[in-house]
């Protein structure tokens, strides 16, 4: 079986700099999973005692607490830090940028638009900056809504699709006359994205890497799906020998929350077959 690699693939720079900040602070907690990837958070649990709180109410005085990668809301952070409580945050700067977007415009007195999944933790930490702010996952979305001001300001979820983002810019711009679009869609999600669409083209079958939960790994998925015989695995042992009979070649990416340890696992179990 010949693998071929996503020219981008895996880690992206927030996370990396999450596991980084992780690792230097052992016996430490994170609140809320500080990725969407579990193997990775038990490593980090088993070589660096980092444990997971799922509430703030878990925290307690002198613990040292890493915030996710996705962020949490903001009223939960500033009651961890009135808490005795050693408060690191390693919310990524991407998702730290609609965060302030939001708080701005809401003070400058727009209503805002986020494009994304409303139970998604990083959407619920954004959408916590604000007044008047309404999560919408598709343009039809946007019929039932009614909004408090006049002026309208969007932002996006940074895993989401750009062309699917620009269908929600359009069906505003047609109703009102000022909306602010700010784009907070991570480069290296598009990048991963474009590769994704890239590859998938050219191969027989398509095998993607990551958590089931993870939002920008579903994205890639459903990139895949539409050109290629598309699995999305989480490591090596979901891999099923019969998805390759009769296919040649197999392109391989990976979410961004996918160490790089369990990518070269699911290739050197592919390249055996």
């Amino acid at each position: 079986m010949k693998v071929k690699l996503a020219s981008h693939y895996g880690f992206c720079f927030g996370v990396k700099r999450a596991i980084k900040i992780a690792e230097e602070h052992k016996n430490s907690a994170t609140m809320g999973p500080l990725i969407h990837n579990q193997k990775e958070i038990s490593r980090l649990k088993k070589d660096f005692n980092v444990d997971l709180y799922e509430t703030i109410d878990e925290a307690k005085e002198h613990d040292t607490v890493i915030i996710r990668t996705h962020g949490i809301p903001k009223n939960d952070l500033a009651e961890l830090k009135k808490n005795d409580t050693k408060v690191i945050n390693a919310t990524c700067p991407f998702v730290t940028t609609p965060q302030q977007i939001v708080k701005k415009m809401s003070e400058d007195k727009y209503s805002v638009v986020i494009f994304g999944d409303a139970d998604h933790p990083e959407v619920k930490g954004v959408k916590s900056y604000g007044d008047d702010v309404h999560v919408v996952p598709n343009p039809e979305a946007l019929d039932s809504l009614i909004f408090k001001y006049d002026k309208i300001a969007t932002v996006a979820q940074t895993t989401k699709q750009k062309e699917k983002y620009l269908d929600i810019v359009n069906s505003l711009i047609l109703k009102y006359k000022e909306v602010r679009v700010f784009n907070t869609i991570c480069d290296a999600t598009f990048e991963n994205q474009a590769a994704t669409r890239e590859l998938s083209d050219t191969v027989d079958i398509m095998i993607v890497i990551g958590g089931k939960n993870s939002s920008n790994t579903k994205q890639l998925f459903n990139i895949s799906e539409e050109n290629c015989v598309s699995y999305l695995i989480e490591d090596e042992t979901e891999l099923d020998l019969k998805w390759f009979k009769d296919k040649e070649t197999c392109g391989v990416t990976a979410g961004a929350s996918t160490p790089d340890w369990i990518i070269q696992k699911v290739i050197q179990n592919i390249e055996k077959i």
